[in-house]
């Protein structure tokens, strides 16, 4: 082979890599979190996502019966790094090889882990010796991953919250804070080089209830309003969630990253909130993730990015009843915790909505009962103790 041709070959290979670093199947993704005790367990989850076509998931740890459970199933899975070891991980390269080799490479190709978010709204927190251990962290393990020769399958990442910008309104004044800047723009180096995206944790929920007189409620459920106009871009926004995507656009632009593609690490609506949470609905959520759902799948840019289709995680796949904070928090799911759907928008629980998900037997305690689901017409049922 001449050198051309080898020069072709290996380029290929390079692109094929890193195409396989990036992949998102489709556009639809489900965090699934596990704060609760009494959700379905991670076999019964699989079968739940596969029914639904869910092909894409993101989990807060790297829980090895979690990890199990999805082998063979296809679904790709983002693992977390957790915040609480991003000290130590950032000071030693070991620790990262290590955790890399316990939670990841033995489970590859079987489950299919394509990503590592390296902690979770770090910049623009409170723990302000987080933001300086963050990019270390984020090296020693891409880098652990790139000894293994795993660096082009799998891909890391970090995702923010909103706390990161100064300003996002409209989406053309999206710029980061001064004070997140001196982390966020060696960390944004860094992405580029090994090609990662910028992860979002964009609510439109939450920017409603903080601020419901001057934020319409339609706008933020994507039903029909007179939107917004970006006099800057000459670009209307008939929903928020499209505008704050954007308004990252418009950061990264500032930052000097035009170039990187946006996707959404977490985006919801709760059904059931606090009295200061009042469009905490099942009706809002229902109307937010039907019409996010829809959106998504018509795979499609924003306004001003509309070459970049845009893909999220929804969150999240269950309500979690053992989560902290208002308790909107612990009201995201799509499914409730036996396995039913919270409201309909077109996916097929592993029970009815109206099964009970417990009974109680004297001497027995409690018996879980966990439905796989077959097809729409058959149910399997599964009694563990």
């Amino acid at each position: 082979m001449g050198s051309a041709n080898r020069f072709f070959f290996w380029s290929l290979i390079i692109s094929a890599n890193l195409v396989t670093s990036s992949a998102f199947i489709g556009t639809y993704g489900v965090n699934y979190g596990r704060i609760a005790d009494n959700i379905p367990h991670p076999e019964s989850v699989v079968t739940l996502m596969k029914a639904a076509k869910i092909m894409n998931t993101r989990i807060f740890d790297a829980d090895h019966e979690v990890l199990k459970a999805f082998k063979g199933s296809g679904i790709e899975i983002m693992v977390g790094l957790g915040n609480e070891f991003l000290r130590e991980i950032s000071v030693n390269e070991d620790r990262a090889m290590n955790w890399v080799k316990e939670n990841v490479e033995p489970f590859l190709p079987g489950t299919r882990i394509v990503g590592i978010a390296v902690g979770n709204e770090i910049l623009g927190g409170g723990d302000q010796e987080l933001w300086e251990v963050l990019l270390p962290a984020v090296k020693n393990v891409y880098n652990a991953l790139d000894r293994l020769q795993l660096a082009g399958k799998v891909q890391v990442s970090s995702p923010h919250s909103a706390a990161v910008f100064a300003t996002s309104y409209p989406p053309s004044a999206g710029a980061f804070k001064e004070s997140v800047m001196p982390y966020m723009k060696p960390l944004l180096e860094f992405f580029s080089q090994i090609k990662s995206p910028f992860y979002i944790n964009t609510y439109p929920f939450l920017a409603y209830i903080s601020d419901p007189d001057h934020i319409d409620l339609n706008y933020a459920l994507f039903k029909k309003n007179p939107g917004i106009y970006d006099q800057k871009t000459n670009l209307h926004y008939d929903n928020m969630f499209e505008a704050q995507i954007d308004a990252s656009y418009a950061a990264l632009e500032k930052a000097g990253y035009e170039n990187m593609e946006v996707i959404v690490s977490e985006t919801g609506w709760a059904s059931y909130g606090d009295p200061n949470e009042a469009a905490a609905t099942v009706s809002n959520a229902r109307t937010y993730n039907y019409n996010l759902r829809k959106r998504l799948l018509k795979k499609k840019g924003t306004p001003y990015r509309p070459k970049r289709v845009v893909k999220a995680y929804v969150f999240a796949m269950f309500n979690e009843n053992l989560k902290p904070g208002p308790t909107s928090e612990r009201n995201f799911g799509l499914f409730k915790a036996d396995g039913s759907i919270s409201y309909s928008i077109g996916f097929t629980g592993l029970v009815p909505s109206s099964a009970k998900s417990f009974i109680t037997m004297k001497g027995f305690g409690s018996i879980r009962l966990m439905f796989y689901t077959i097809s729409a017409a058959a149910l399997v049922l599964i009694i563990s103790l």
